[in-house]
């Protein structure tokens, strides 16, 4: 037994239940960290199947599994729930209950789903071989649409929408992974969403930080082959806004995904050029033009000096924001010089980059 589920001192959480037809099997219970699995604890089940466990009280969601050989049941964890699982060996993965926990439910509805669909993919590269690749990928995508659409969109600060981003199927026999950004950039959006949710219900959360770093280089490396073919352009049918929670002069946290229903200037910017005084009084212009029909200035600093940064926007209206992480980066990575802009539309969609935007005030009034 680990030091995870030793003494009783301290809050708890619980996993218990019963698992028939299983006497003499070791029931492992498992974490599921960043970095792989580890056992946490284990019980040999007697001719009742009962077992619990037990574990420290934790901040934000983990994952767990409960594990007979290969048959297994993926459990959530938030806090100090008590998670009560009956199941049947050995079809225990499949034919189990879970009560005491929404998340587990949606998280058992998206397990069989994947179960499904792993079925399927087996069935077509045994009997029909010759189609079984493009039947496959129409397969994947709708499982993916059902799935952003139903589970991740509605409810992205989920346990069980973290699950469903890192869901997988074995085709020919190597893992794939069914929302793969490094595969497909569409898959962008439901990693970004996901993460975003995780940043304010889970701040500092290493789990959310990840989603973060897969998001951002994602994005890097598709913009990087973009540029290799010569066409760097961010379309506004497929890609949404990546999010940038950035703390103001204040120390107040701000999010460009909150800004939805306004039109958006993202605009990267170094106050310390020389060139700034007179570009800043170019966006006064045109704020004051255009804010009361519907236009926010996000404004995002670049700048070494983050002192020079706060007396320089201690006077303008519009959002002002200081990077020290290097998330802008999956913004910025392509370009060469400051400043750089976006323009966001009300549904919180990039329309125009850098490269596409010749003239301002006229492309801000067509969006207006």
């Amino acid at each position: 037994m680990t030091a995870l589920i030793s003494g009783c001192a301290g809050e708890k959480f619980h996993v218990e239940g019963t698992i028939g037809n299983a006497q003499d099997s070791v029931l492992y219970f498992e974490h599921n960290g960043l970095t792989g699995f580890t056992t946490v604890d284990s019980v040999k089940l007697d001719e009742k199947g009962a077992f619990s466990f037990a574990g420290d009280k934790i901040d934000n969601p983990e994952f767990y599994r409960l594990r007979i050989a290969g048959q297994i049941i993926n459990i959530a964890i938030d806090s100090t729930e008590t998670v009560k699982v009956t199941a049947k060996y050995p079809q225990m993965a499949t034919e189990y209950d879970v009560n005491g926990s929404y998340e587990n439910e949606k998280i058992k509805e998206l397990a069989l789903k994947q179960i499904n669909l792993q079925a399927q993919c087996q069935a077509l590269y045994s009997h029909q071989p010759e189609v079984a690749d493009s039947v496959v990928e129409v397969l994947v995508q709708t499982y993916k649409e059902d799935v952003a659409r139903n589970y991740i969109y509605k409810e992205p600060m989920k346990a069980y929408s973290y699950f469903a981003l890192f869901q997988f199927i074995v085709v020919n026999n190597e893992a794939r992974l069914i929302f793969n950004p490094a595969k497909d950039p569409k898959d962008n959006k439901v990693f970004g969403a996901v993460a975003t949710s995780w940043d304010s219900f889970y701040p500092h959360s290493e789990r959310g930080q990840n989603l973060h770093n897969i998001t951002i280089k994602s994005m890097r490396d598709d913009r990087i082959a973009s540029a290799n073919k010569q066409q760097v352009e961010i379309r506004a049918e497929e890609t949404g806004v990546i999010d940038l929670p950035l703390r103001d002069n204040r120390g107040k946290m701000h999010h460009l995904t909150d800004l939805k229903g306004k039109v958006v200037l993202l605009n990267f910017h170094v106050f310390s050029l020389p060139e700034s005084p007179e570009y800043i009084m170019k966006m006064r212009e045109l704020y004051d033009t255009y804010h009361a029909r519907g236009l926010e200035i996000y404004m995002v600093s670049l700048d070494e000096n983050a002192h020079f940064w706060k007396e320089s926007v201690a006077s303008l209206p519009w959002i002002n924001v200081y990077d020290d992480t290097g998330i802008s980066e999956a913004y910025t990575g392509a370009a060469t010089a400051t400043p750089i802009i976006y323009l966001i539309d009300r549904n919180n969609i990039v329309v125009k980059n850098p490269a596409q935007i010749k003239n301002l005030p006229k492309e801000i009034e067509a969006l207006l």
